[in-house]
């Protein structure tokens, strides 16, 4: 069950850190436009306040990281808060934004916490 519930939690990274890459660096290509379905305008506009929130899910990311390489009880309570963290700005971005969002994060998220949660 643990081995499980650490290849979830690092997935859930990595969508994080793809997350970081498209929010921070490939917002104005036709590449980050597409995902996030913005025109060119609207992409330059925003390019600050996307690079502002890639930086929070680079946060995200790391405490999830952090939670695998430590592990033990600290690793488990930063596993915890950080899956928590990234289900509720799943939940919040599919309310206000995109229910893809809700696919994309919050239900990977869940599961990771799950299995985390089961492997204690």
């Amino acid at each position: 069950m643990q081995i499980a519930a650490d290849v979830l939690t690092a997935l859930v990274a990595a969508i994080h850190l793809y997350i970081v890459v498209l929010e921070m660096v490939l917002w104005t290509t036709p590449r980050g436009r597409a995902t996030f379905g913005t025109t060119p305008e609207f992409a330059a506009e925003s390019k600050v306040l996307a690079a502002n929130q890639g930086l929070y899910n680079g946060f995200l990311a790391a405490g999830l990281i952090f939670a695998l390489v430590v592990r033990g009880t600290t690793g488990f309570a930063f596993a915890v808060f950080f899956l928590v963290c990234v289900i509720v700005a799943g939940l919040y971005g599919a309310a206000t934004v995109s229910r893809r969002i809700l696919v994309v994060q919050s239900v990977p998220a869940a599961i990771a916490l799950l299995l985390v949660l089961l492997a204690r």
